[in-house]
């Protein structure tokens, strides 16, 4: 079966624009290099040119991946969101398990960013707290075998 990505509207956007980046100016900038590499000559000894075909590698994976995941992207209605319970897309504040009070979103796995409080729905602090009201008490178990218990203070859009 083929995994559904769901994103917001603003990553939906960021994707696209990643995607229009890759095709128009990435890859030129790729083939210019592969280009300039041929000229030194010998291929069995040219490293640029290796390292420039490996560039374009990467260039078209990530232009693949991106491809697949729009065709079965599948965008976040934030107008049919409650603030009762955490789904995709709330806003969250809790306490950690440090004691400290943070605030989380919670987004599909492509828009994840954990320094930037993105947290994915499929990371354990992500997949634990779905489903959740206020004042709940939800225990996470950390890939590192360890559970760790985080307050759900707020919930908001």
């Amino acid at each position: 079966m083929i995994k559904e990505v769901v994103m917001s509207s603003e990553g939906l956007k960021k994707l696209e624009n990643e995607l229009e980046e890759l095709k128009t100016v990435r890859r030129k900038e790729v083939a210019a290099k592969i280009k300039t590499a041929l000229s030194f000559g010998d291929l069995s000894e040219n490293s640029e040119y290796d390292e420039a075909k490996n560039e374009q590698a990467i260039v078209e994976g990530r232009i693949a991946e991106i491809e697949n995941q729009l065709k079965h992207v599948r965008i976040l209605d934030e107008s049919q969101l409650n603030n009762e319970i955490v789904h995709i897309g709330s806003k969250v504040r809790v306490i950690n398990a440090k004691g400290n009070e943070v605030e989380y979103k919670i987004v599909g796995s492509t828009e994840a960013d954990p320094m930037s409080g993105l947290i994915s729905d499929e990371s354990p602090v992500g997949k634990a707290l779905l489903g959740h009201a206020v004042g709940d008490k939800v225990p996470v178990l950390l890939p590192n075998g360890s559970e760790v218990t985080f307050e759900l203070l707020g919930i908001s859009k």
